[in-house]
């Protein structure tokens, strides 16, 4: 797992998404204008929570780590270091596998 240099801010994540699949079930030679983008990934950074009404933090329940799964075109793809990464809310994140 990779050393991230930047903190998301309130309830957001930094996700390092999986490598897209190269081939088919049936061993089918995928070329790049052909791969889907990946739906996986592994949380790298997470932020303090969302600010409450009551000026308290919400907690998120993801942590650094956590394998999850997210929307296709949710959050926003950026470079950090080299590494492609994602920034998503935690409502963005469809499930956690465990």
């Amino acid at each position: 797992m990779a050393k991230i240099k930047i903190k998301p801010l309130d309830d957001r994540v930094v996700v390092e998404p999986m490598a897209a699949e190269e081939t088919t079930a049936g061993g089918i030679v995928l070329p790049g204008a052909a791969q889907e983008k990946p739906q996986r990934g592994t949380i790298l950074a997470v932020g303090p929570g969302r600010l409450l009404d009551s000026g308290e933090r919400g907690e998120l329940s993801l942590t650094v780590g956590d394998e999850v799964i997210f929307g296709k075109y949710g959050g926003s793809d950026i470079e950090v270091d080299g590494t492609e990464v994602k920034i998503l809310r935690e409502s963005d994140i469809l499930a956690k596998v465990v």
